[in-house]
């Protein structure tokens, strides 16, 4: 019983199941590793417990007592010793008290003696723990591993693990983690940057727990607000700097203590002061021209810290003054010019200098008015104005082409601009008359008023006189324009012809002409007795128009179709109409005063004078008959056209013959002339020929025959006769057919004067002698320059190769002697092989290059010369080859050399080769030339 009863004392109740205890105090009566019952919420660590002001030794270490204390059984409880032998449950963790500082990861084990069948572990919260990425479980059997990632200030408290068995018993054992702050320094900035003369705060942030003690050093010394009174550490535990300066800039350090812990800790903070820009600009104004290739360059110069960046910008284009105020672009008037857009780099626009220098290139006139130079840093924008006048060439914006109406006013506007604003004045070009602002013509009907740029002439009673171009000038004193203008007067149709008489007969067309100028154009309609004749009309009468002319083609059919027609011409100024007569038309009369003003053997020319009247049509040619006197059949023959001139031909020597002339139009042929009669002369010898000299080929000389009356028969031949002037030699002839125009006379002698007379010879006889004297020249010199004259571009390719291939011989032939090399020792061995007996010109050669050894000479000559002798005349040493009578000269001698076989041949020069001890080549020609 009494085993009993103390079993019964030894059992405590815990939760909802019987936790036995060790007899004695044995092991499982420890309060670390007993709990009697959960924590309930209410006495669970409050959160302010978790954070570095309540991490205090003592209140903490009160916590984790209350926490043993509701976690262990009571002293004196004991088990049933049945219970002891069939479950013992014990849970322990392996630390029970750690401590981290922020970020530090650490991991815990808890074991559990006996047979659980669970373990899990709580937060400090009395949350059960879930295994996440930053706090993660691993449970194996009896032991669960917790592990805590970069702890933080919140994972600070007491962590349970607690194991229950298959009876439901539980045991629980926990830890105690303590966390601290380690100083810290957050998004400390260095440089750390300030504009010049402001308040500059240098901001260090800093935390630990407990809470730092920071001081501030610059240049290795303590910053002391009481000794520098510009410098101030807040309560924040930044620097203050009133006004800071350039003189303020360097490394201040920022140090952080942590006595409890001994900690310290410090950043080194680069404080930098911006100067805000400073502009210099030399120049604000600038003049230019525009449109003249001129370029302006604009500099500002910016200083400050950092460097400034130079930008320019175009100030927005000015308009008209209005009352004061600046017109910017269209609708927005301002006081002051609105910032414009940034200028970049173009081909307008040259950047230099970092941007302290503009160019702007090729000036126009909307390039004038304001630029601005801005310059810009961290610490601020600084800008200048600069002011660009541009003289601008006069320019003629509007003149426009005017039309007026006959007798009406013509008002034409000219418009200019420029900078200065130009004069403008007006030009005629009809007569070259100027008019200026003010002035008038002589008649007043023209006057000119303009200001402004704007000019007005007027002209007053308009008349066709004035229609033409007008010039309008603008000067000033930068240049001037010119432009021109057409002044068009409109008036009503002008008939331009006085001919209303036309002449016609039946069945014969006949084209009426109406011709009318009028502006615009006029409309033209034919009418007869107030009836229109239709354009497409199919009757006898037909109408063609064209621009400015209306053609009325009539063929009369009978008499009523004679008589008057009527043209009207209207237009939008007025109307008006002429009248035209179609008359009949008849023959031509006779012509008078025939006569004949010539009379050969064969020939005879007749005149005469075009009769008095043409019967209203135009004589289209004459008609002249002639016979022989004895004959009854006229011959005919037409004049050319209407000339009152007609040869007649093939007439009979000494013979008379009649003839009579009529005219004919195109109504026929009128009445014949009185006839008049002549006679053609007998035949006679012929008249002397006409020579003249055409040219000398070689020693021949070509005269030109010029046909003379022939007295009525055929020339047979002529008599040509010819000798020397100043020797007395015989006549030489020449017998040329009649029909020649030309003959030659050869052999001549160079530089002798020649007589010569010709006669030309007929049936009848001879005619007188024509003397006709010209001069040979002298004999040509025939040189080197003459001779390739004559030749082709083949020829002399081809001497200049064998004058070439002939040095290169000479120059083989030297290399054989000095040297033995060359083409022809090639030769030579390649034939002979092996040392033979030479010939007597081989010995020679062999004997000579000996002797030129054996002396020691230094310069060997080899020569080589060729002559052939040029047949020439024993008499003057003229080429034998001379052309005779029989010989027709067609074209002049080239090359005066023959040999006796008839070969052209030229004479080799007799050139020289020396071949010097240098190898050097020296070519010399003979003086001779061919």
């Amino acid at each position: 019983m009494k085993r009993r009863t103390r079993q019964r004392r030894g059992t405590a109740r815990v939760g909802r199941a019987d936790v036995p205890s060790g007899p004695e105090g044995g092991p499982l009566s420890d309060s670390r590793n007993q709990r009697t019952e959960k924590i309930p919420m209410a006495r669970r660590l409050p959160r302010a417990a978790l954070s570095p002001d309540t991490r205090a030794s003592g209140a903490l270490a009160g916590l984790i007592s209350e926490a043993r204390r509701r976690s262990t059984l009571p002293p004196h409880s004991h088990l049933p010793f049945s219970s002891s032998l069939s479950a013992v449950l014990q849970v322990s963790i392996s630390l029970s008290k750690v401590e981290l500082s922020v970020g530090e990861s650490k991991f815990f084990t808890c074991t559990a003696i006996g047979e659980p069948i669970s373990i899990e572990w709580y937060s400090p919260q009395g949350e059960r723990i879930v295994s996440s990425q930053r706090v993660a479980l691993h449970t194996e059997g009896v032991r669960s591993r917790l592990t805590i990632y970069n702890a933080n200030i919140e994972d600070a408290g007491i962590y349970r693990c607690q194991a229950t068995d298959a009876n439901g018993q539980m045991r629980e054992a926990s830890v105690v983690l303590e966390i601290y702050q380690k100083l810290t320094f957050r998004e400390v900035k260095s440089p750390q940057e300030f504009r010049q003369g402001e308040v500059a705060e240098v901001v260090c942030d800093v935390t630990s727990s407990p809470v730092p003690v920071v001081s501030w050093f610059y240049n290795n010394i303590e910053i002391n607000p009481v000794l520098h009174s510009r410098f101030l550490v807040l309560a924040n535990n930044n620097l203050q700097i009133d006004k800071v300066s350039k003189a303020d800039e360097g490394v201040y350090r920022c140090e952080a203590r942590v006595e409890a812990r001994g900690e310290i800790d410090f950043r080194d903070i680069a404080v930098i002061v911006n100067v805000p820009p400073v502009l210099s600009v030399p120049q604000n104004a600038f003049n230019a021209t525009a449109d003249s290739q001129e370029s302006v360059t604009f500099t500002c110069r910016a200083y400050g810290f950092p460097d400034p960046e130079i930008t320019w910008h175009r100030q927005a284009r000015l308009l008209q003054p209005r009352n004061g105020f600046v017109c910017v672009c269209v609708f927005v008037c301002v006081r002051k010019l609105r910032r414009g857009q940034q200028i970049e780099e173009s081909d307008q626009y040259t950047l230099k200098g970092r941007g302290s220098t503009l160019i702007v290139q090729d000036i126009k006139q909307d390039d004038g008015g304001s630029y601005s130079c801005r310059a810009s840093n961290k610490a601020g924008t600084a800008e200048s104005e600069l002011l660009l006048k541009v003289f601008v060439q006069p320019h003629i914006t509007q003149l426009r082409n005017v039309s007026a109406v006959e007798g009406s006013a013509a008002m034409i506007s000219c418009t200019a601009e420029g900078e200065p604003l130009p004069e403008i004045s007006w030009r005629r070009a009809g007569d070259g008359e100027t008019f200026a602002d003010g002035d008038k013509s002589r008649d007043g009907r023209v006057e000119v008023r303009g200001r402004h740029g704007k000019s007005m002439l007027t002209i007053s009673g308009v008349r066709l006189s004035d229609l033409g171009r007008f010039d309008c000038e603008a000067l000033s004193r930068i240049g001037g324009h010119q432009k021109s203008m057409f002044l068009d007067i409109e008036y009503a149709p002008k008939f331009q012809t006085n001919h209303t008489t036309y002449y016609s007969w039946e069945g014969n067309p006949v084209n009426i002409s109406c011709d009318v100028m009028a502006n615009p154009q006029a409309t033209m309609l034919w009418r007869r007795d107030k009836i229109t004749i239709s354009t497409d009309s199919a009757a006898n009468t037909r109408v063609y128009n064209e621009d400015g002319r209306s053609l009325l083609e009539v063929t009369p059919m009978s008499e009523r179709d004679f008589g008057k027609y009527n043209c009207t011409a209207r237009n939008n100024i007025g109307m008006r109409f002429q009248e035209f007569t179609l008359a009949q038309a008849d023959v031509p009369s006779s012509p008078h005063s025939v006569r004949l003003s010539s009379v050969a053997q064969r020939v005879a020319t007749v005149t005469f004078v075009k009769p008095e009247s043409h019967g209203g049509v135009p004589i289209s040619h004459y008609l002249v008959k002639y016979k022989d006197i004895g004959m009854q059949d006229w011959r005919d023959v037409k004049s050319h056209g209407v000339q009152t001139m007609v040869q007649l031909t093939d007439l009979e020597p000494n013979s008379t013959y009649e003839v009579r002339v009529a005219a004919v139009n195109g109504k026929g042929q009128g009445e014949f002339s009185h006839t008049e009669s002549f006679q053609t002369l007998p035949i006679r010898e012929p008249s002397p020929p006409g020579v003249h000299g055409q040219r000398n080929i070689g020693k021949a000389y070509k005269l030109g025959l010029i046909k003379q009356d022939d007295g009525g028969m055929p020339i047979v031949e002529y008599i040509v006769k010819y000798r020397a002037v100043k020797k007395e030699e015989s006549w030489m002839t020449k017998l040329v057919p009649g029909t020649s125009d030309s003959v030659v006379l050869q052999p001549l002698q160079w530089g002798t004067r020649y007589a010569v007379e010709i006669t030309a010879r007929n049936v009848k006889g001879l005619s007188e002698p024509t003397f006709f004297q010209f001069v040979m020249p002298q004999k040509p010199d025939i040189t080197a320059d003459s001779l390739f004259s004559g030749l082709g571009l083949g020829a002399v390719v081809g001497l200049g190769l064998a004058g070439l291939l002939l040095v290169l011989v000479g120059v083989d032939v030297s290399c054989f002697f000095l040297k033995q090399c060359g083409l022809l020792m090639c030769i030579t061995k390649k034939l002979c092989g092996k040392k033979t007996t030479t010939s007597g010109k081989s010995k020679d050669l062999e004997e000579g290059k000996a002797a030129y050894l054996g002396d020691g000479s230094k310069e060997p000559i080899v020569e080589m010369r060729t002559e052939e002798e040029r047949i020439t005349n024993p008499d003057d040493g003229s080429p034998v080859n001379e052309p005779n009578e029989t010989t027709p000269l067609t074209e002049p001698e080239k090359l005066p050399l023959k040999e006796e076989n008839g070969k052209d041949t030229l004479k080799a020069d007799a050139i020289e080769i020396k071949v010097h001890g240098d190898n050097s080549i020296q070519t010399k020609e003979d003086d001779s030339k061919a």
